[in-house]
């Protein structure tokens, strides 16, 4: 345990309500230190469970005694500026810190035995990158870069949640607001604003209000834009309209849940979208995920610890150290795939409807490079470890690849 959560939790069982601002505000900046990107706090029969997810992994922290449960629950209402008296339903509020490099989220939802409270650490000076610094490879790089200069299409930046889907596309509308001397009109829609982008009218959906992506994107084309930005793409309709956009003239840059480039052309066409709209609308795909990176206590492998596929290859292993907090990796790095719907092959068996798997292994027969053997490269390159590829992806190499490509990250 984290030595100052571990002497904040050490006299858990003497705490009383007037000492919960002092847990309270204690738990947030410990948080921030361990650069979690979330704090949960579940309620149980016995007690109250703290845990965080720290570079992708959810890590249990300690117990606070259940009878101070709710007063801590409440303690982060009040700070979120939430109703405390409503406990029978799902709130959302944010914390106002003052830290402009660190925005907080609270989000409560009720359960058996009380209010499960979940605070997101958005760090908004992690997020000020552009394209190269995103640790894409050099290929996938140069092409989202060109990408970026067309003026048309849909680029679809898929991966599960957690995935740095947010960040690509906050880097990407820094590269086009910084390209050139010709000012471009940039937009955006999201849900919500995580970074604020000098040089876009951004914009934050209400639904309550009627204001979703669907009816803010087709008041948007009215404001002759010239790139879009949509958060995400969620229903049909969403789909439809962003589509649409991109073939009257609109580069539309927007994000997908989906485990692979071909698995979101087989939701999209799942959604009801007409193959021609998928042909015609997407100008490419970027699917990735986040990876551990390898502490510099990293040791080579020997024959005990190597995992196949790579018995002969020069592998590392996860050590621990202080500076890790013993958990042998120390951030993140990305792999991604790049999926050219333009390609012959790939555009046919789009217009042909062809499922998932199909696709992706006509895909593969082109020379696309898919999330597998982006992660042949990571353990090949020695900053992350077979293990952290099975955590993540799902993926053995010793064994054939089942379905479309490696499945979400959890």
């Amino acid at each position: 345990m984290n030595s100052p959560v571990a002497a904040l939790l050490a006299d858990a069982e003497d705490l009383h309500a007037e000492g919960v601002p002092d847990v309270v505000d204690g738990l947030l900046d410990a948080a921030r230190q361990r650069s979690a990107s979330d704090l949960h706090l579940v309620p149980t029969e016995t007690g109250l469970e703290v845990s965080w997810r720290v570079d992708g992994v959810l890590q249990h922290v300690g117990q606070l005694p259940r009878r101070v449960a709710g007063n801590v629950v409440a303690r982060l209402k009040v700070l979120a500026e939430l109703l405390t008296y409503r406990t029978d339903v799902p709130q959302e509020g944010r914390i106002r810190s003052g830290d402009t490099t660190l925005d907080m989220r609270v989000s409560t939802f009720p359960t058996l035995f009380g209010e499960k409270t979940v605070v997101r650490l958005l760090r908004t000076s992690d997020r000020l990158t552009l394209v190269d610094e995103l640790g894409l490879s050099q290929t996938i790089a140069e092409r989202l870069r060109e990408t970026l200069g067309r003026r048309s299409g849909v680029l679809l930046v898929t991966g599960p949640a957690g995935s740095g889907k947010t960040t690509t596309l906050y880097a990407c509308l820094r590269e086009l607001v910084g390209e050139g001397d010709q000012p471009l009109s940039l937009v955006s829609l999201e849900d919500p604003i995580e970074s604020v982008v000098t040089g876009v009218a951004q914009s934050q959906i209400n639904p309550a209000a009627g204001f979703d992506y669907a009816t803010g994107l087709r008041s948007l084309m009215r404001q002759d834009p010239e790139v879009i930005m949509v958060g995400e793409i969620r229903d049909r309709e969403t789909a439809e309209t962003v589509l649409q956009a991109s073939l009257t003239g609109h580069l539309v840059l927007t994000t997908f849940h989906a485990g692979s480039g071909t698995e979101a052309i087989g939701r999209l066409a799942d959604m009801g979208i007409e193959p021609y709209l998928l042909r015609s609308g997407l100008i490419a795909i970027l699917c990735q995920r986040l990876l551990r990176r390898l502490c510099s206590c990293n040791q080579p492998a020997t024959p005990k610890t190597a995992t196949p596929p790579h018995p002969d290859a020069s592998l590392r292993t996860a050590n621990g150290c202080t500076c890790c907090h013993g958990s042998g990796y120390l951030g993140r790095g990305v792999i991604a795939e790049w999926l050219d719907p333009a390609e012959p092959a790939i555009a046919d068996g789009i217009l042909q409807q062809l499922d998932s798997r199909s696709l992706h292994q006509v895909a593969l027969s082109t020379g696309h490079a898919d999330l597998a053997t982006a992660a042949r490269d990571a353990i090949d390159a020695g900053w992350t470890t077979s293990e952290e590829v099975v955590r993540v992806l799902g993926l053995r190499f010793s064994e054939p690849p089942a379905g479309p490509g490696p499945g979400d990250e959890r």
